[in-house]
């Protein structure tokens, strides 16, 4: 089992503090879910976690040992999966899995799986939205890290496809940690073991609906 604590991390821009204190631990086998209205830092504190943005502090432990978030990158700790899609749209779905995977077992378990194998010969740009990130998500998720971070999976996907990943997601994190924050807050709860809300800056522990309403991300007219 793999263990991700973050004990503190905060984030200014210009004169604003966006996050001011949020702290968690997540381990292999759990679906943490980060919820917060727009401009809360959800993304920001993604990026921070991965180590594309600069954090004003952050500390952080994986498996019992410190680690700088410089560290991340190279040793594949963390996986980052952006909002946008980021495979280039001229490239072949099967140049996109070897590019990605030169391990044999890896690339036989992506070729193999019934809702990529259909589109191997496709295009990136021909995929539909729901088609892309389902690709993005197992192509990050055979890669050695022990967690991963999701940054609105859900968001503009259909129901098909967003049914699909939610069923890989549930087998996934059999052997990842799983940081994942989407709008689509329904899905979220519907997988997720473990959740947070980020209001005031400030990470706060959650366990359903009728908290994303009394911390304000929700109205408590929400249905």
């Amino acid at each position: 089992m793999a263990t991700l604590v973050l004990h503190s991390a905060t984030k200014y821009f210009q004169k604003k503090q966006i996050l001011k204190e949020v702290s968690f631990k997540v381990e292999t086998g759990t679906i943490f879910g980060v919820f917060g209205r727009n401009g809360c830092g959800k993304s920001t504190l993604f990026k921070m976690l991965f180590g594309n943005l600069k954090a004003d502090s952050i500390s952080l432990e994986i498996n019992d040992h410190v680690v700088h978030i410089s560290e991340v990158i190279p040793k594949q700790l963390i996986g980052y999966l952006p909002q946008h899609p980021f495979l280039p749209n001229q490239s072949k779905v099967r140049d996109c899995i070897l590019m990605f995977h030169s391990d044999e077992k890896n690339q036989d378990r992506i070729f193999y799986d019934p809702n990529i194998a259909i589109m191997t010969a496709k295009q990136i740009g021909d995929l539909s939205l729901g088609e892309k990130k389902y690709l993005e998500v197992v192509l990050l998720s055979l890669l050695p890290h022990p967690f991963l971070l999701l940054d609105e999976p859900f968001s503009m996907v259909d129901p098909l496809n967003k049914e699909k990943l939610k069923s890989y997601l549930q087998d996934l994190k059999a052997t990842k940690g799983i940081i994942i924050t989407d709008h689509y807050y329904h899905d979220v709860l519907e997988i997720s073991n473990q959740n947070m809300v980020i209001a005031d800056g400030i990470g706060i522990a959650i366990t359903n609906e009728a908290d994303l309403k009394k911390y304000k991300y929700l109205s408590n007219n929400s249905k």
